[in-house]
């Protein structure tokens, strides 16, 4: 029993210590408040200050970084606008450049994303009507044609990233089969003969009009009227397929 006193009594002493305590530092702030605050908000001004540099600073390298992707990608368009040199690039160039000639089409967003693991997505972005659109890209040796196997990643790409249109692009030709596999599953595409015409200056909504799958299902093509009129119409407008 006296041991427990004891101890509730050294727990009273060390309780009323702190409190004192408490009570000093809180007067303390009281009374020397009028001096030190001037320093507090000092403080935070630089806090906030350096922050707003820092954020500064790193939405500058995004954008240095993003223009230079551009740009690079830009110079490789400008140095091949012809199928000759189309057929010599490597196909990271190939992916490069149809990201360049998008961005040149008006699409917003534009970004390569090719390369392993890139699930069948080379390209993506925004297409002027608003859009959203997944591209994949093929480049071959002239000899070889895309076949309907080639396009099934694009198919779950569609899916994975909700894209509203998929678009598949190559400097060779379809076969018959992949002709038909894009049809039946809406899928754009821009073989040799369509790619030489967009890559001339032809405009990407008639080149878009021109590929086979149109432009997906009823609700992407009721956007496409509104955005572009009718594509049944005025057809002799479009290049060749």
């Amino acid at each position: 029993m006296r041991l427990m006193a004891r101890r509730r009594g050294r727990r009273r002493r060390r309780n009323r210590r702190l409190t004192a305590a408490g009570i000093a530092l809180l007067a303390a702030v009281v009374i020397f408040w009028s001096r030190i605050w001037p320093f507090v908000l000092a403080a935070v001004g630089l806090a906030g200050v350096g922050a707003l540099v820092w954020w500064g600073w790193r939405t500058h390298r995004e954008i240095r970084a993003k223009d230079a992707v551009f740009r690079a990608e830009q110079r490789v368009l400008d140095a091949n606008r012809t199928l000759e040199k189309v057929d010599k690039l490597h196909w990271q160039d190939f992916e490069r450049m149809v990201a360049a000639m998008l961005r040149e089409g008006g699409c917003t967003e534009v970004e390569w994303v090719g390369g392993k693991g890139d699930l069948g997505r080379d390209v993506a972005g925004v297409l002027p009507d608003g859009r959203s659109m997944v591209v994949q890209c093929k480049h071959f040796a002239t000899h070889r044609s895309v076949v309907s196997h080639d396009m099934r990643d694009l198919l779950g790409a569609r899916t994975s990233f909700a894209a509203d249109v998929a678009i598949f692009v190559t400097n060779t030709r379809f076969t018959t089969d992949a002709e038909k596999y894009a049809n039946d599953n809406d899928i754009i595409v821009i073989g040799r003969n369509l790619f030489a015409s967009w890559l001339k200056g032809s405009r990407l909504d008639y080149v878009l009009q021109a590929g086979v799958g149109g432009q997906g299902d009823r609700k992407h093509l009721k956007t496409w009227k509104k955005t572009y009129g009718d594509p049944r119409r005025d057809r002799r407008k479009r290049p060749a397929s």
